[in-house]
């Protein structure tokens, strides 16, 4: 779990609640169905229409990763990658064959195999390169899905704003009618622009700094193998790779 994200927007959310309950105002006041459905109907619905389905899908599953983040052990793979450079020494590259099966990571999996298959180091780079680019890619859209709902929530906002005055507008000879369209109007804009600035942004923002750090890992792995390959003494390898970790 991570604790950070949970924590920031309960402090976000008690801000907003406790800001309103200090100026005198009343919870209730914010709890507006028709607006919410506005903000945040509209806003999926135009985020679905500029997605692919499989997009929107993946994006949807990657919002699990801001509250469970993906666990990253740069100073794991460090370890192993030297293993692997220890094992290679002694016995040669056929020596770490036995050791591919032990692994569940299909990236590792490709990497090791072609290590032992003799393939070149730039073979191996070029390889492995191209998958980092489309699995960069692939998940940098899933993420994009937030960022735009991100750029759509505040102006689905003002419609619902204007939505709300418009009902206002037509009941101006019905006195009890008006304060509940002025509450939609404004809630609504609150909605737009609280959603986009308290979550859609910071959720696609942390997206992408979790797919960043799964690259980097992904590109030390790579930078392990073609040392590895190219016969190069462990301690140096562990020197290379340390210069990923900040």
């Amino acid at each position: 779990m991570d604790f950070i994200s949970v924590a920031g927007l309960a402090m976000a959310l008690l801000a907003i609640i406790g800001g309103q309950i200090l100026e005198g105002g009343h919870l209730g006041s914010l709890l507006q169905v028709t607006a919410f459905l506005i903000v945040i109907g509209g806003t999926m619905g135009a985020v679905m229409l500029q997605s692919s389905l499989p997009v929107f899908l993946a994006g949807m599953k990657l919002l699990k990763w801001v509250f469970v983040t993906p666990r990253f052990h740069p100073q794991r793979l460090i370890e192993e990658v030297i293993s692997w450079s220890q094992v290679a020494r002694k016995g040669g590259l056929l020596a770490l064959e036995p050791l591919i099966d032990d692994l569940t990571d299909p990236f590792k999996r490709k990497g090791l195999q072609m290590l032992v298959d003799g393939a070149e180091p730039e073979k191996i780079r070029e390889a492995l390169e191209v998958e980092i680019n489309t699995y960069e890619e692939h998940q940098r859209q899933a993420a994009k899905v937030w960022e735009s709902a991100g750029g759509y929530a505040p102006t689905i906002g003002i419609i619902g704003a204007v939505m709300g005055l418009i009902h206002v507008m037509e009941n101006l000879s019905d006195p009890s009618k008006l304060g509940g369209g002025i509450a939609v109007a404004f809630v609504a804009t609150i909605y737009g622009v609280g959603s986009a600035n308290l979550f859609f942004l910071p959720v696609a923002n942390k997206l992408k700094a979790i797919i960043g750090h799964q690259v980097t890992i992904r590109e030390m792995l790579i930078e392990g193998l073609g040392s590895i390959a190219n016969g190069e003494n462990p301690r140096v390898i562990e020197t290379k790779l340390q210069g990923y970790i900040l």
